[in-house]
């Protein structure tokens, strides 16, 4: 295996920090404060032509890899914006860009992808249900065939970013449980406007990633047009998992600059803090130790990480090196921003600092887009060959 860089990635590591950098601590942390979307930010990636990284070049992008996109939102994360930046790469360069690139038609390909790079739309994506919730496949949300097209009825919630987003990748039942003889059957994804008749959308106050608003989404008697679905009807979760899946690696990549960007603050603070005379904190193994791990836990991440987006490059299989990438740099963020915090001791807690955001923000990804126990359930299920046990 080739762990090395090249030339062409190390320029995009530099071109991202840069990018991290002018939108650096102060920016996120106003941002927060505000609770404001981070749209200046977002139109400078794209003017960077980050957004477009894993796009066709015939429709505006640079035509690269999965592994690409990894490296990048790393980099671009670890300098300023943490965790909930890579949720803007989930919206668009996946939720938008991976669904319809994959599974798309022609014509789809051809009026969004270029609006897509550019910065000119932006996505989200309706899956999870209030009675659903990780089992998807007892969604709700029924597609009931109308003409040429349908009319959607039923709810999600925690969809990300709704007021700023254009199109909405919807995931909904268009035959029903009792017809179909497996589950994963019977579900279908659509390309819908938000802007629309019958939607509407309630946000929800949470505890971190405030520059990005979560929702509880409403469809009542939507109306579908026929050129809006995406890939195949009744296939929908097959091919969903190639977006699940790729959000998983987009979502690891944040956790890791997130744990990187908190070790920094925290290394950064001890060798100057002095409390007990004239030794600077930093030198206590009871506060190198604990960063010292989460060093470790990254890296490893990092490294499955980009296993998994090199295997989704090459067309294998990726699920299980996704998901255990995520779950590895899901603890790695928790232990590295607590250990920062408890670092700088009271000045852990305050704003100014930033560390608090970063773990506010790094807590959601151990619970979502998928939880630790359904990660461990996958690996005991697939890896290990033992039974369903849920």
């Amino acid at each position: 295996m080739n762990f090395e860089i090249t030339e062409e990635q190390e320029l995009m590591i530099e071109t991202a920090r840069k990018i991290g950098e002018e939108f650096g601590l102060e920016y996120w942390r106003k941002k927060d404060a505000a609770k404001e979307y981070p749209g200046e930010m977002w139109q400078a990636i794209c003017d960077a032509g980050f957004c477009g990284i894993a796009i066709a070049e015939e429709h505006g992008g640079s035509g690269l890899g999965m592994i690409d996109v990894a490296i990048a939102v790393d980099a671009l994360c670890s300098s300023g914006g943490g965790s909930t930046l890579s949720q803007i790469f989930m919206l668009n360069p996946i939720f938008g860009g991976i669904s319809i690139s994959l599974y798309g038609s022609d014509e789809m390909k051809r009026s969004l992808l270029p609006r897509l790079v550019s910065g000119d739309a932006s996505f989200a994506m309706g899956l999870t249900e209030p009675d659903a919730g990780t089992n998807t496949l007892e969604m709700r949300s029924f597609a009931t065939k109308d003409g040429d097209g349908w009319r959607l009825n039923g709810q999600k919630i925690w969809i990300t970013a709704v007021p700023q987003a254009d199109k909405m990748l919807v995931v909904a039942r268009t035959r029903k449980l009792e017809d179909v003889r497996r589950k994963v059957d019977g579900i279908s994804l659509f390309m819908i406007d938000v802007d629309r008749a019958g939607l509407s959308h309630q946000s929800i106050e949470k505890v971190g990633t405030n520059t990005l608003p979560s929702s509880s989404v409403f469809f009542d008697n939507v109306r579908i047009e026929p050129d809006e679905l995406i890939g195949e009807v009744d296939n929908g979760f097959r091919q969903l998992l190639d977006v699940l899946n790729t959000e998983r690696i987009v979502t690891t990549s944040g956790l890791i600059g997130t744990a990187e960007l908190a070790i920094k603050l925290a290394v950064d603070y001890s060798s100057t803090r002095k409390v007990f005379g004239d030794t600077p904190i930093g030198s206590y193994q009871s506060l190198q130790f604990p960063l010292a791990e989460a060093k470790i836990s990254l890296e490893c991440a990092r490294l499955m990480n980009y296993k998994a987006a090199t295997l989704y490059d090459q067309g294998l299989p990726y699920g299980s090196e996704a998901n255990m990438a995520k779950w590895i740099a899901g603890k790695a963020a928790a232990q590295a921003t607590d250990r920062a915090m408890q670092t700088m001791g009271g000045m852990g807690y305050a704003k100014e600092y930033h560390v608090e955001r970063l773990w506010r923000d790094a807590r959601l990804f151990r619970i979502a887009p998928v939880s630790e126990e359904m990660v461990l359930n996958f690996v005991a299920q697939h890896d290990l060959g033992m039974p369903r046990s849920y």
